[in-house]
């Protein structure tokens, strides 16, 4: 085995060295062929890139020489300009200063006109002066005595021409007035029809039977007793059959008394305690209808909730009246006429009339229970709830406890009058109506010339006797029209006063 592994590296051996015999000359010649090759592609790449950079160099030179003559084209476009843009504002200046040295020469112009002005000016005040002096020495009369026989004399002369002009203008006006006032007037009411209730201070309860009437008075009449001193109302049996009333100016002390006194009668037991649990229970009730009846009132009229205790407040309004007509009703009905006196007007923003008419009363809700008139109460009430700042503008002033401020508040106030003041809206009370027929005669009896006035139709009209040999016809005519424009300025009064003057000359003899 080991004489064949021996065998096997010496041919390795031999067969080595016959190959490098063999292969040796071979490879020099390669070698030098590969060297030969690479020093002929070293040269062509040599003439090559000498060749590349020499073209370069011709391509940067033409380039160069593009550049400094476009270069030399745009600098001489740039000097053409600047020499066009100087010559403009040369051109400019020259122009400026000769219109300045015109304005110059008009000045001084107008400042000698001016003081020539003023000289002339002053020597015609002189000469009119010294006029006036001669004409004073003259006629031994001053200026404003001149002045006033003048104007006495005028008047004497064109009183009638005047009267009749005056009169034929005044009833134009009137009519084209009356006519457009009329018409917004008729359709705002239109758009909204009340009923007219009649408000007293006595709620009637029906009961089923007389026997009840016993149990509500109860035993030494403690029942009634409790009830009345509970609910602040008075109880009123009587021997109206069926029924039993209950007497208080305030309507919501009785709605609540009502609501408590019908569940007692309905329970059957009637006694103190449950009295008081019954009127307690109906108080909660009321509480909730007077919030359900202001969301109710704001749901109709279309406008955004207020905060609940405007609501609250706005529903116990439909338990107060003014001289018999009930608030609530009252609000919403100013809401509706001013609303639709801005839409026909175009003037104001109607959404702003119609929330402040529904809260321009709110102050009566509480006023019974804090000091001071009702509109400023309100005022306080709504600016503490932070209502809009626009309705508590409008509200204010409708009574003029504050002055108007927007057109909104003289509409406000226009819809308040309206709804106050129509027939059967509310009670009048005597010594208002005795104070106004008053105040009517007085403002005629001021007047010169006037023997006697007398106001008749509930002051709707006024009739004025005139002494016939002070005041001729033109003269009676106009003392009418200054009458009536001193009740319009002086009273305030619903519709119109109509002032009749009357003149007559009696002539009497006797015959024997």
């Amino acid at each position: 085995m080991e004489t064949i592994i021996l065998i096997g590296l010496a041919g390795l051996a031999v067969g080595g060295g016959a190959s490098f015999v063999i292969f040796h000359p071979k490879s020099k010649r390669i070698e030098e062929s590969a060297r030969r090759e690479a020093e002929r592609l070293r040269a062509k790449a040599e003439q090559d890139a000498e060749k590349t950079l020499e073209s370069a160099r011709k391509h940067t030179q033409e380039l160069r020489q593009q550049a400094q003559r476009e270069e030399s084209q745009t600098r001489t476009r740039l000097e053409q300009m600047q020499a066009q843009a100087d010559e403009r504002i040369l051109k400019r200046e020259q122009l400026l200063e000769q219109k300045l040295e015109k304005t110059e020469e008009n000045r001084e112009k107008y400042e000698k006109f001016i003081e020539k002005y003023n000289e002339q000016k002053k020597k015609l005040d002189e000469g009119l002066e010294k006029q006036s002096q001669e004409l004073e020495r003259i006629s031994k009369l001053s200026k404003e005595d001149a002045k006033k026989e003048l104007f006495e004399r005028l008047e004497e002369e064109v009183s009638g021409d005047l009267s009749r002009t005056l009169k034929s203008k005044v009833e134009l006006m009137r009519q084209n007035a009356d006519e457009e006032a009329a018409n917004i007037i008729v359709q705002s009411i239109q758009r909204y029809a009340s009923t007219t209730t009649n408000e007293s201070t006595t709620t009637v309860v029906k009961i089923e039977s007389e026997d009840i009437k016993g149990k509500i008075i109860g035993r030494e009449g403690r029942n009634i007793n409790a009830f009345e001193m509970i609910t602040g109302v008075d109880v009123i049996i009587d021997d109206s059959p069926g029924t039993v009333t209950i007497s208080c100016f305030d309507m919501f002390r009785r709605y609540v008394a009502k609501i408590a006194l019908e569940n007692l009668i309905k329970d059957g037991r009637i006694q103190p305690s449950k009295i008081e649990e019954s009127v307690k229970k109906a108080q909660d009730s009321a509480d909730k209808l007077i919030l359900e009846i202001g969301q109710k009132v704001c749901q109709d009229m279309g406008v955004s909730l207020f905060p609940e205790p405007i609501l609250k407040l706005l529903g116990r309004l439909r338990f107060r009246t003014s001289y018999g007509q009930n608030v609530l009703s009252h609000s919403v009905e100013v809401a509706y006429i001013a609303e639709a006196i801005a839409t026909q007007l175009g003037s104001g923003d109607p959404e702003i009339c119609k929330k402040a008419g529904i809260l321009h009363d709110i102050g009566k809700a509480v006023s019974h229970e804090v000091e001071g008139g009702h509109a400023v109460i309100g005022v306080e009430i709504l600016e503490k709830f932070g209502i809009d700042k626009r309705i508590i503008t409008a509200m204010k002033s409708h009574h003029e406890d504050f002055d108007y401020e927007s057109i909104e508040s003289r509409i406000l106030q226009a819809a308040d009058a309206i709804s106050a003041s129509r027939p059967g809206a509310r009670r009048e009370t005597l010594e208002k109506y005795i104070k106004r027929l008053k105040e009517l005669e007085g403002i005629a009896n001021d007047f010169k010339g006037v023997d006697k006035a007398f106001a008749i139709q509930a002051g709707r009209e006024v009739r004025v006797f005139v002494n016939a040999g002070e005041l001729d016809d033109a003269k009676s005519e106009k003392l009418s029209y200054d009458i009536a424009r001193k009740i319009e300025k002086d009273c305030d009064y619903p519709g119109e006063v109509k002032v009749a003057v009357i003149r007559e000359n009696r002539f009497e003899e006797i015959a024997k």
